[in-house]
C-alpha cells in the first residue's frame, strides 16, 4: 500500500496541506528569531545587557530550534526583571510607583527611568529611559513572551519536535516518512490535528510578540533620527 494511502486515503490534498503547515511553522519561527534579535539589540545597546544573537540552525530539529529561542527569551525576561529590581532599589517608593501608574505622564516616567540608568550604567543613552518604560509598562515581558515560550515548549515536545527543519528540501515523501516514524499509525491523524491547533495559537502569539517589539524598535529609531 502506498504511503499516501496509509496517511490520507482518497485525499492527496491533505499531503500538501501537511507540508504547508510545516512551512508555516518554520516561517513563523524565523520571524520570531529576527524579532528577538531586534529586541536583544536594543537591550544591549541602550540598557547595558549582553544578550547573544541567535539564528535558526538548518541542521537541527524543530525542538532544538525552539530551545534556542526559549533560552534567549528567558534571558530577556531575566534582564527586564533585573531592570525592574534596579528601579525599585534606586528609587524612592513613591517614584517607583509612578512608573506603573497609568495616570502619570509617560515623559515623566521616562525621565525617572533615565536617571536610574545614568546611575546604574554610569552613562546612558537618551533612549534608555524610554526603552525601559516601554518594556516595564507593557505586557511584552509579563505576558506576551511567557505565552510564546509556553507554546514553543509545547511544539518542541510534540511529535513534530523531532523533525529536522531542512526536511522540506528532501521532498514530500521524506517528511511523511519522518512523521510516520515518530508516531503509531493510529495516532497520526490526532498528531496532525494537534499540529494545526499549536500552529494557530503559535501564530497569534507570535504576531503579538513581533508587534510589541516593532513598537519598541520603531520608537528607538525615531529617537535616533
Amino acid at each position: 500500500m502506498a504511503l499516501s494511502d496509509l496517511l490520507y486515503p482518497d485525499n492527496p490534498r491533505r499531503r500538501k496541506e501537511l507540508i504547508h503547515l510545516h512551512q508555516e511553522l518554520l516561517d513563523c519561527m524565523s520571524r520570531n528569531f529576527r524579532a528577538t534579535n531586534d529586541l536583544a539589540g536594543v537591550l544591549n545597546e541602550h540598557l547595558g545587557c549582553t544578550i547573544p544573537h541567535i539564528q535558526m540552525r538548518e541542521s537541527s530539529t524543530v525542538k532544538e530550534n525552539c530551545d534556542i529561542i526559549i533560552q534567549v527569551m528567558s534571558e530577556i525576561q531575566h534582564q527586564v526583571q533585573k531592570i525592574d529590581s534596579d528601579m525599585k532599589e534606586k528609587l524612592e517608593p513613591v517614584l517607583y510607583q509612578k512608573l506603573y501608574d497609568i495616570k502619570e505622564p509617560e515623559l515623566e516616567k521616562i525621565a525617572i527611568a533615565h536617571k536610574v540608568f545614568s546611575i546604574v550604567l554610569g552613562e546612558a543613552t537618551s533612549t534608555a529611559g524610554m526603552v525601559a518604560i516601554k518594556l516595564l509598562g507593557s505586557n511584552l515581558i509579563t505576558f506576551t513572551v511567557s505565552k510564546l515560550v509556553s507554546l514553543l515548549a509545547q511544539i518542541g515536545a510534540s511529535v513534530l519536535g523531532g523533525i529536522s527543519i531542512t526536511i522540506l528540501g528532501l521532498g514530500i515523501e521524506m517528511i511523511l516518512h519522518a512523521i510516520l516514524g515518530a508516531v503509531e499509525r493510529n495516532q497520526l491523524l490526532a498528531a496532525v490535528r494537534s499540529y494545526e491547533k499549536h500552529l494557530a495559537e503559535f501564530k497569534a502569539a507570535s504576531e503579538k510578540y513581533q508587534r510589541a517589539i516593532r513598537e519598541v524598535t520603531s520608537l528607538v529609531r525615531q529617537q535616533v533620527q
